[in-house]
């Protein structure tokens, strides 16, 4: 791996740093959501209760399911940089498409219905195989995007060619 980020921790290590991360983030984030959710849905003078209530039941399950995300991308990007012997932008957008598709087909075949989003496919390995399709598309955008910006970023640090006299 010629261009590796050194400043991460190993593939084994960064699994479960990842996984934490993105638990914390979907707690949070679900906390402010259900909180105010909890809040307008609650009666005058009971809002606070309700908020306090609504974060204490949805809160800690919108972080599990961000941290099974965050777990189960970066197992995968771990598997792909062992497999392709490289990293780049690749690897995301491979392993986007493999957890997309795992996370639907575990989804569908347990019963729950990840298929709102996608109302043109059915279920089962349809389902599964659309959203390993978006979620790798929605990487490849976010990938897309990095690199945009990180050379729009670095025109600046271009060295100048001398003025011509």
């Amino acid at each position: 791996m010629a261009h590796a980020d050194h400043t991460r921790d190993p593939c084994p290590w960064v699994i479960l740093s990842d996984f934490g991360g993105a638990f914390s983030m979907g707690a949070v984030g679900g906390g402010i959501w259900y909180g105010i959710k909890g809040a307008r849905n609650s009666p005058r003078g009971e809002r606070f209760v309700g908020a306090i209530s609504s974060i204490k039941a949805r809160a800690p399950v919108t972080g599990g399911n961000f941290g099974v995300w965050g777990g189960m991308f970066s197992t995968f990007d771990c598997a792909v940089k062992g497999w392709r012997q490289k990293e780049d932008a690749w690897n995301a957008i491979i392993s986007g498409f493999m957890t997309g598709g795992c996370l639907a087909a575990r989804s569908k075949w347990l019963g729950a219905v990840l298929t709102r989003f996608l109302t043109l496919l059915p279920g089962g390995p349809k389902s599964a195989l659309g959203s390993a399709v978006a979620c790798g598309i929605l990487l490849g955008v976010f990938e897309g995007v990095g690199v945009l910006l990180s050379r729009v970023f670095s025109e600046g640090q271009r060295p100048q060619l001398a003025p011509c006299e």
